[in-house]
């Protein structure tokens, strides 16, 4: 059971397993994520805890105590990744035309899927602690993507004949394809089908 908080929703966040978290401790809580992020990045989901904790500027004691386990941490960093990209999407819509901001989201999307490819391994494991991912990812990202595609379709600005899951399993497929090899490649790869997405302009 949780313990009754004495804070404002506005001041705390949930962590995984329904722990909550103030405001302050939650901007340590990204500084730790972003660490772990970085750290998978470079040497793999089974890197040494100590240097996650080294790249955060925390004790190993204090990721312990967030994350008693690899795979709730792991969870953690790719549910922030989508939640950060799903956020992007209304970034984007304010401050760029409907098709800019769905081509740079598309961008930010390529992210995302580059960093689920280096933590794949372990999110497939079938470890109950990634059983949640799946519908995070479908209420978060595809209203998202949907909201920017629809933009830009009412804005004329793109084809008409191509439906918008039909456009964004072909944007997941060549980023899973063996020609994607590395962001760099997987997003020039994403920007050409982006490109042909563009409505032909009128001479």
């Amino acid at each position: 059971m949780l313990e009754k908080s004495t804070h404002s929703p506005e001041e705390e966040t949930l962590l995984a397993g329904g722990r909550r978290v103030r405001a302050d401790a939650q901007r340590n809580l990204v500084t730790l994520l972003e660490a772990a992020k970085a750290v998978f990045a470079e040497a793999g989901v089974d890197a040494p805890v100590r240097d996650i904790a080294e790249r955060a500027g925390v004790g190993i004691g204090t990721v312990y105590r967030h994350f008693p386990r690899r795979a709730d941490l792991i969870a953690a960093v790719f549910r922030q990744e989508l939640d950060n990209c799903a956020d992007a999407a209304d970034a984007f819509a304010l401050t760029h035309p409907p098709f800019e901001a769905l081509a740079l989201w598309m961008r930010r999307f390529v992210k995302l899927l580059v960093t689920k490819q280096g933590l794949a391994q372990a999110i497939h494991s079938g470890d109950p602690a990634y059983d949640a991912l799946p519908a995070r990812r479908e209420e978060r990202l595809r209203p998202a993507f949907h909201a920017l595609f629809n933009a830009a379709l009412a804005a004329g600005e793109i084809r008409t004949d191509v439906g918008a899951d039909e456009f964004l399993a072909a944007a997941v497929s060549v980023c899973n394809s063996g020609s994607a090899s590395g962001l760099e490649q997987a997003q020039r790869l994403v920007d050409l089908l982006v490109d042909g997405l563009h409505a032909p302009r009128s001479a």
